[in-house]
């Protein structure tokens, strides 16, 4: 019986549970001995000329080793951005802010110290006289560059993607000349942390043959490899990257930031080891955060409900720099027609620079933007045209039979079955009672009225298009257990638990005599590392591709081993030994193989496929307080489809925290800055970080489209809750007040836009 389907628990709760993971922070590595402590000083100005940096006061305090400023720095020492599509002022960032600062936050000055309080106290103590100049934080002025962020660019526009080919651009009214009924709206898909439950930390020492050692909180190790030997002028073999247990990453720690770049530049400095353990403050400062678009939408069609064009123009926050969220449109625009078939499509995006932390990707990374501003557009026009905005989605939905199907925009979807999710969806909720309690809350003037929302997305995983690929091996150990080695990293996906059933079900080993080695760059030749939902379609077809050819091989040793024609060998994956077929009297064992092929059983591959496209649909419901603005959900519904499922709990978990993180940004979760550019989000006393007490229960409905795209049939599955969940609690929540005259509140819902609204609706 195979493995595979089957609700296996998790190989790595029991270290998690028990207190013995070991992250970053927890190593206890030899070559970390004697270490001393970082700690950055930060701007407190958003954007000014930095005018002088005394350090003195800071050198003469207790257990301070050296204070270091940009000045001791080499010019050449910048941290380069990982596109290549902007001036160079914009994607270079300096790993100290060297002549100016442009956001609040940024690392101006790195104190090491003995032990990490004294660093505290020290970077009180360094002076750093910045002349002011104005802030721009909002993308709406950026794009006017009458504050230039980079002089030398000549433009806050970091990149036009318009004009660059990468999208259609915008053409005149003409566009929804045959429309019947034109609906425009101005969207936000506001900014918001990642707020991993481990923040970013690192280590690094210098060995004694000059080979650099570096651990650190990340999803992407081999690139990071391949970042700091450039920065420092090594040779790939002479940089050893180990990745730990991470506490999440959501997409923030797929690029080294300029702060984990420099700790080698320091510790070759003091010729010591440096161990650096960021605070939570620093994190929502300093760290990226995701998504930060507003977007204007058009939507046109006739009043029969059918949908004939669209339209989609983002301006994008890069934040002071253009790091890996300032592509992120790219992928908005890829997804603009979600899952419906919309025969014309317009897409447009400038990215600005303002002065706020530069933004990195955040679960989903650009393509929850897409689903929120065609979700948000659906329900416009269906109450433009008095129409149930679910009988709209389901006119418009492509049909199961059209696919493989190619968007206006030229985006190629494999398998989609949007129809059938729907409705499933719909079932589960009962949305016909649903109604009727609505209903009956208006009609009695009920305070407290009832909002359903309901939302259809589809995303790309393992992207962007056409695909990607993924390192594995598997190798057979002396007694008779397996070892795969893996390029994808999990920081929190369960790979030790997935990857270990893929190979379990080719090779017919027991899971726990599977190992998964991962996150050092020394142990795995090659990775791209865990983003975009890709690990498992990727990482695990490499590894089920990688565990087939030991099959192979092993099937040629045993068949020497039983005096066979290796066509007539099976492997019995049940027993786990090997026989001739119709003779199961006579097997070797995985550890007679092993033996015979004297430790050489193995096998790797670097495996290559198209993406895919998981899809679903979310019903939400709400109760909205109109006297107070509160909101409560009360409901959430998914049917997420992500093709085959190896282990339906990693799933549910993994749909758990995708529809928390959704509902979330929806709900109350925004990075803010005053006017200045100073945060006013930068603790969770103020960033509103949601909880369990604020969610219900979610009510799960599975479904299984595979994808042809790889062997496994899976798709990804990590982002699809935050993409279906944050357009369904807005729609719920402009449905419980539509009969108020509401029809639009942005995104976070907080009670004083809900009551705003609700005023501005009844005046």
């Amino acid at each position: 019986m195979s493995i595979m389907g089957t609700r296996v628990l998790r190989k790595e709760d029991p270290k998690f549970l028990t207190g013995r993971a070991t992250y970053t922070y927890d190593l206890d590595d030899p070559r970390l001995q004697g270490a001393v402590h970082a700690t950055f000083v930060r701007s407190t100005v958003a954007h000014g000329r930095i005018e002088s940096i005394d350090v003195s006061e800071a050198l003469s305090m207790p257990g301070v080793v050296a204070v270091v400023t940009a000045a001791d720095l080499p010019d050449a020492m910048v941290l380069p951005g990982m596109v290549p599509l902007f001036h160079p002022s914009i994607l270079n960032r300096p790993l100290l802010a060297r002549d100016k600062v442009r956001f609040a936050g940024e690392p101006v000055a790195l104190v090491l110290t003995e032990r990490p309080e004294q660093g505290e106290d020290a970077a009180e103590a360094v002076f750093v006289d910045i002349e002011p100049l104005p802030a721009v934080v909002d993308v709406e002025d950026a794009v006017r560059d009458e504050v230039l962020i980079h002089e030398d660019a000549g433009s806050n526009v970091a990149v036009d993607f318009a004009a660059m080919g990468m999208m259609t651009g915008i053409s005149g009214d003409d566009f929804f000349a045959d429309c019947e009924v034109v609906v425009s709206e101005r969207l936000v898909n506001n900014k918001v942390a990642a707020a991993s439950l481990e923040v970013r930390s690192a280590a690094t020492a210098w060995e004694d043959d000059g080979r650099l050692v570096f651990w650190f909180s990340n999803q992407n190790p081999h690139a990071a490899k391949g970042a700091l030997a450039g920065l420092y002028g090594l040779d790939a073999d002479q940089v050893h990257i180990v990745v730990p247990d991470v506490g999440g990453g959501f997409g923030a720690k797929i690029q080294i930031y300029p702060e984990e770049a420099l700790l080698p530049w320091a510790a070759r400095h003091v010729g010591r080891p440096v161990r650096w353990f960021e605070s939570r403050t620093e994190n929502l400062l300093a760290m990226g955060p995701g998504r930060a678009q507003v977007q204007r939408i058009t939507i046109g069609g006739d009043r029969d409900g059918t949908v004939k064009a669209y339209r989609i123009d983002v301006l994008a926050d890069a934040g002071a720099y253009g790091r890996m969220g300032a592509f992120l449109p790219f992928f908005t625009a890829q997804m603009a027609s979600g899952t419906y078939a919309i025969e014309r499509i317009e897409t447009n995006a400038r990215t600005v620079v303002t002065n706020t932390t530069p933004t990195e990707a955040y679960r989903g990374a650009g393509r929850p933007e897409a689903t929120a501003a065609i979700e948000r557009a659906m329900d416009l026009f269906a109450a433009e045209i008095g129409a149930d905005p679910v009988e709209v989605r389901r006119r418009n939905l492509i049909p199961a039979d059209a696919f493989p199907y190619t968007t206006a925009v030229g985006t190629a979807y494999d398998t989609g079955a949007y129809e059938a999710a729907l409705d499933r969806a719909l079932e589960a909720a009962d949305i016909a009672a649903l109604r009727a309690e609505q209903a009956r809350r208006r009609e009695s003037g009920d305070p407290v009225q009832l909002g359903i929302g309901v939302s259809c997305y589809v995303e790309i995983t393992a992207g962007p298009a056409p695909g990607g690929n993924e390192f594995a091996k598997v190798e057979i150990t002396p007694d008779g257990g397996a070892r795969v080695y893996s390029g994808s990293l999990s920081h929190g996906q369960s790979h030790a638990t997935t990857f270990a059933m893929i190979a379990s079900d080719q090779l017919g080993i027991p899971i726990d005599k599977i190992e998964v080695v991962q996150g050092d760059t020394d142990q795995v030749a090659s990775g791209q590392g865990t983003m975009a939902s890709r690990s498992t379609q990727l990482g695990g077809s490499a590894v089920h591709e990688a565990s087939g050819q030991v099959v192979e091989a092993a099937r040629q040793i045993a068949a020497e081993l039983l005096e066979a024609d290796p066509a007539d060998v099976v492997l019995d994956r049940d027993a786990g030994v090997f026989h001739v077929a119709g003779a199961p009297a006579v097997t070797r064992s995985w550890a007679e193989i092993a033996a015979a092929a004297e430790g050489r059983l193995e096998a790797d591959t670097d495996f290559n496929a198209n993406c895919s496209y998981p899809f679903g649909a979310h019903v939400v419901v709400v109760e909205v307080d109109t006297e107070t603005g509160a909101v409560r959900v009360r409901r959430v519904v998914t049917c997420d489809d992500a093709g085959t499922i190896i282990n339906p709990m990693i799933v549910e978990g993994q749909r758990h925290g995708g529809i928390a993180q959704g509902l979330a940004q929806a709900l109350m979760e925004e990075v803010r800055y005053d006017e200045d550019g100073n945060p006013v989000t930068s603790n969770f006393a103020d960033y509103a970080f949601i909880s369990s007490a604020e969610l219900p229960s979610f009510e799960l409905v599975p479904m299984e489209t595979p994808t042809p795209n790889n062997p496994l049939g899976a798709k990804g599955i990590g982002e699809s809750g935050a993409i279906g969940s944050t357009p369904a609690l807005q729609s719920a929540v402009v449905d419980a007040l539509s009969h108020l005259g509401v029809r639009h509140i942005d995104i976070p819902t907080t009670p004083e836009k809900v009551w705003r609204a609700i005023a501005e609706a009844t005046l």
